[in-house]
């Protein structure tokens, strides 16, 4: 059973926090040899996604390991608290549970992160890529931005972070092979279309470049 359940982990790292803000913004007029030479801060994102392949589900809520996962989500990003714009939790799994699609959880410590949340909240007509300043402001906080994304079947989760965390969730969610499920590490630069996204559906035993699977042994 486990081997016909996919989850998978899509990251991007090193991306420019500049960029977030709109075109420009980032630009002083007068500019001096120190302001090129300090290097770029960068933020990263992580995107966690999951395919039953018996029922031909997708999403990450779909998977029958999908506690486990936020468990090991919540683990990695202690010790904090999990805001939503009207509450706060100590469990992250409580947090997802309270939202809708497009609502957000910021992961932290300073509960007047609340009154900022509301600024971060999506709808059908939009994504993260309408929230850029917003999203930009928060995450020069050092605080953790997750989304609940509408997926096919479910939902998932879309986490937007200043430091690299990956290694945060790495390991425990490799304990979690082969037992529970097949996990997939993907960088997200190797993921050109929505095809590629459900790579499974079509090249499962040859991924593409950049789509390694995880095993027991598997090392970083």
């Amino acid at each position: 059973m486990s081997s016909q359940q996919l989850f998978k982990l899509i990251f991007l790292h090193d991306q420019r926090l500049d960029e977030l803000a709109e075109r420009g913004a980032g630009i002083k007029e007068n500019s001096t040899l120190e302001d090129f030479l300090r290097p770029d801060p960068t933020y990263s994102k992580l995107y966690f996604t999951g395919t039953d392949m018996r029922t031909e589900k997708f999403g990450l809520s779909v998977l029958n390991s999908y506690e486990r996962i936020v468990s090991v989500l919540e683990n990695g990003l202690q010790p904090c608290q999990f805001f939503t714009a009207s509450q706060k939790f100590n469990s992250l799994s409580d947090a997802i549970s309270s939202l809708e699609i497009g609502d957000v959880i910021v992961a932290g410590n300073d509960e007047s992160v609340i009154q900022e949340i509301p600024k971060l909240q999506l709808d059908e007509n939009s994504n993260v890529g309408h929230i850029k300043s917003e999203l930009k402001s928060m995450l020069q906080k050092d605080d953790v931005i997750i989304f609940k994304e509408k997926s096919h079947d479910g939902f998932d989760l879309h986490m937007f972070s200043k430091n690299n965390i990956y290694t945060n969730f790495f390991y425990g969610l490799q304990k979690m092979v082969p037992d529970h499920m097949r996990f997939f590490s993907i960088n997200g630069k190797r993921v050109r279309s929505e095809r590629f996204f459900y790579f499974e559906t079509w090249t499962l035993n040859q991924p593409p470049h950049g789509f390694e699977e995880v095993f027991p042994e598997s090392v970083l």
